[in-house]
């Protein structure tokens, strides 16, 4: 064996040891879900708010249900789910914001607050009980009604990515 093929021989001697000891994991979500769980059951969110969006309820639950269903590999059950999810809106309010020197608002802000329960049946230490909120704000020379459907999606998608990545990216 000449000098050449001893080298290159020993190059693929070690990316081999470098690679057998390394362990690769891809994921387009970076979501991680237990190898054992097949499903999720999602509950339908109430809407406890004092301010009723009378479409909200079906609005957040369809949302959140699209996102682990696009995103995870589980299958939406009724109940006795591997992980299950359930909660209630627990706010819907319209603030000003942005005062300006006549005292009226430039812009008002729509925010939606939601108190998620997430259960692992797997493993009891992801299990969590937290409130999230996001906001979108409009000018106030807009009618509410004109531009509400448009910001609860926004916020929706907002809140589902938040709670996604508490679920199963660990954030």
């Amino acid at each position: 064996m000449n000098m050449k093929n001893r080298i290159i021989y020993c190059v693929v001697i070690a990316v081999t040891v470098l690679l057998a000891g390394c362990r690769m994991s891809i994921s387009l979500t970076g979501g991680t879900v237990d190898a054992r769980a097949k499903t999720v059951a999602i509950s339908t969110f109430p809407n406890n708010a004092a301010l009723v969006n009378p479409t909200l309820s079906q609005t957040f639950t369809t949302a959140l249900k699209d996102k682990i269903q696009g995103q995870t590999p589980l299958t939406i059950v009724g109940n006795d789910g591997d992980y299950s999810i359930d909660g209630e809106i627990t706010a819907y309010t319209v603030a000003p914001v942005a005062i300006q020197g006549n005292d009226t608002p430039a812009m008002n802000r729509l925010t939606i607050t939601v108190r998620v329960r997430f259960n692992n049946s797997f493993d009891e230490k992801q299990n969590f009980d937290q409130s999230f909120s996001r906001y979108a704000d409009y000018y106030s020379s807009q009618n509410l009604s004109s531009v509400e459907a448009g910001l609860v999606a926004d916020i929706c998608d907002a809140l589902t990515d938040d709670i996604f990545n508490k679920a199963f990216v660990n954030w």
